[in-house]
């Protein structure tokens, strides 16, 4: 059975994961919800199957996605980088000047690339052990995990990418006013402050940025961690299934959520949650894949109540 060592989680694929995948990303727990339905388990997510094998190694163009038109792009267009080493050059430049964006910008690429700057070498080389007679899963995962290294080729062990450096850079990007920076440090459970009333706020003004970067960095927080929590009363929140709705409420607000986004390829690659169409989208593969017909239209309730303007509350 292949083996991954995904960021600082242990993967064995194919599996069978019927509840969450639990992978610590550098320090900072992230649930990956899988094989979900709301009212029936007809549907699972699984790492069963690219629709065409591809070969280890020979990655595909980095940037080749589903495109998002430029005027619903988050700004700093991370997802359209095929050079993450060189954007974060120009970003530290402009971050030690104070920009708040560029800050935030640095430290999504510092967290996607860690796990692939920490060992380069034995990051291809537990690709190349692992693609030795693999199912089609196990080859999807293999794709993902290219995309990574491709994008973040320049760095290296040197570079010290990890836990630390993510968490300060994303505490340098919030106190110079990034929102998706605070809410990010929320999720991660190091908010700027530890109280009911600042989380519940901090909320609330995600909420009305309507920033999909701020709505995707806080959408850990608002799935299965925040049941019982009273600052989230009210609000969408306290399944695994909320922090999917979150999820997808940034897609339908110009989120990069395509075959080759980020967000897909981090599912696959640091979780072993591939779709089977390598060309699906994420809200394509969740309503495919994650719940039942009827489930859907509970979740799609929920998204709903983020984006048009109900306030996020239930």
């Amino acid at each position: 059975m292949p083996l991954f060592r995904a960021r600082h989680c242990w993967l064995f694929a194919p599996a069978v994961l019927l509840v969450a995948a639990w992978c610590y990303r550098d320090g900072a727990s992230v649930a990956l919800p899988v094989r979900l339905s709301l009212d029936a388990p007809q549907a699972e997510l699984s790492a069963a199957g690219a629709t065409s094998p591809v070969e280890p190694l020979e990655y595909a163009d980095a940037s080749a996605s589903t495109v998002v038109p430029v005027a619903h792009r988050p700004s700093g267009d991370f997802d359209g980088q095929a050079d993450l080493h060189q954007y974060a050059l120009q970003l530290k430049a402009a971050a030690d000047g104070g920009d708040a964006q560029a800050s935030w910008q640095l430290s999504r690429v510092y967290d996607y690339c860690a796990g692939y700057a920490v060992d380069p070498a034995g990051y291809q080389a537990d690709d190349l052990l692992n693609a030795q007679g693999a199912a089609p899963g196990v080859r999807a995962m293999l794709a993902a995990r290219g995309r990574v290294a491709q994008r973040c080729a320049g760095f290296s062990a040197d570079d010290g990418l990890g836990a630390p450096l993510v968490t300060l850079q994303r505490l340098r990007a919030a106190e110079a006013g990034s929102l998706a920076a605070e809410a990010a440090l929320l999720a991660q459970g190091k908010p700027l402050e530890d109280s009911a009333d600042y989380r519940r706020g901090l909320v609330q003004r995600v909420l009305d940025s309507r920033d999909p970067q701020a709505y995707l960095a806080l959408s850990p927080a608002m799935g299965a961690v925040a049941s019982g929590d009273a600052s989230y009363r009210g609000y969408v929140a306290g399944t695994q299934f909320t922090q999917l709705a979150w999820q997808l409420a940034a897609c339908k607000l110009g989120l990069e959520c395509g075959a080759g986004s980020a967000l897909m390829t981090s599912y696959c690659a640091n979780g072993g949650i591939c779709s089977q169409d390598s060309a699906q989208d994420f809200s394509s593969f969740v309503l495919d894949a994650a719940v039942s017909r009827q489930g859907a239209g509970t979740l799609d309730d929920m998204v709903s109540t983020l984006v048009n303007g109900s306030g996020g509350r239930t």
